[in-house]
Order: C-alpha cells, then sequence, then structure tokens
C-alpha cells in the first residue's frame, strides 16, 4: 500500500533523519563509484573524462556540442578529449548524416572493446551487489529508476 505520508520537498519542513541517512549513503556511493571508475579509467590509460566521453560514444555517434552539454563541460574541452582519443584509434569523427556539415564522435570498434572492457574491470558493488538475493537487487534497481524519475 502505497504511503501517503508528504515529502519534505511538498511540505517545506525538514528532511527527516532517515531521509538525511540516505542522501549520505547515496553520496558515499557516488564517491566512491568515482574513485573506482577513475581508477579503472587509469588501467586503460584514459582519464575519467575520455573514459566518460568514450562510453556515450559507445551508445551513438554525436556531435561536439552535445558531447559538451553531456559531459558538462566547453566544446573546446571535448575536442581536445576527441583529438586524443581519435589518435589511440578508439574514436573517429563522421559527417552527421543529418546534416553534412557537422561532423559527430563515434567510437570505432576499438574504442567499443576498451569501453566493455573498463566497465567489466569496475570492481565497486561488484561483491556487495552479488550478496544481494535476487528480489533485493530488482528492488533496488527498480528504486533507483524510479527516483531518477
Amino acid at each position: 500500500m502505497a504511503s501517503t505520508t508528504p515529502t519534505p520537498e511538498i511540505t517545506g519542513t525538514r528532511p527527516d533523519q532517515l531521509t538525511l541517512d540516505v542522501v549520505e549513503l547515496i553520496g558515499e556511493v557516488v564517491a566512491r563509484f568515482h574513485e573506482d571508475y577513475e581508477s579503472a579509467a587509469a588501467e586503460h590509460a584514459l582519464t575519467g573524462a575520455q573514459a566518460r566521453l568514450l562510453s556515450l560514444l559507445c551508445l551513438e555517434p554525436l556531435p561536439m556540442r552535445r558531447l559538451a552539454q553531456q559531459l558538462k563541460c566547453e566544446p573546446s574541452n571535448v575536442t581536445g578529449i576527441v583529438d586524443r582519443l581519435e589518435a589511440r584509434g578508439l574514436v573517429e569523427r563522421q559527417p552527421n548524416p543529418a546534416d553534412r556539415r557537422v561532423k559527430v564522435a563515434a567510437a570505432t570498434a576499438q574504442g567499443r572493446q576498451v569501453a566493455r572492457s573498463l566497465r567489466e574491470s569496475l570492481r565497486f558493488a561488484r561483491e556487495p551487489l552479488a550478496g544481494l538475493a535476487e528480489e533485493e537487487r530488482v528492488a533496488l534497481r527498480d528504486t533507483l529508476r524510479r527516483m531518477l524519475g
């Protein structure tokens, strides 16, 4: 049965202790994930920004401006990151099929392989998640999806 208790955002009151505990734990999870991600990227001779950009490009080719928006940085920074990944054969520039005046960056086969290897080398949470029952992992996944909206 769904709870009818108003959330702190709706009532304008201070969050309860449980909410504060959850927020603190989410912050710790995020910090540990970033630490592990940076370490995994370094094992593949990538910076964290290069690894994030490569992961984005494995989903779909993107123009520089859109990459900058996704990474929350200036387009000139993205150009430098793409240049370095292109020099390693992990990314290539291609004409945008919708507008041939615009170039998009796309992961190469080698880039997709490196991104997959990086994802598989992330150690954070693998063991703790394996210690949860499947229904607990499903509930956690579904709760996180609801939080992200």
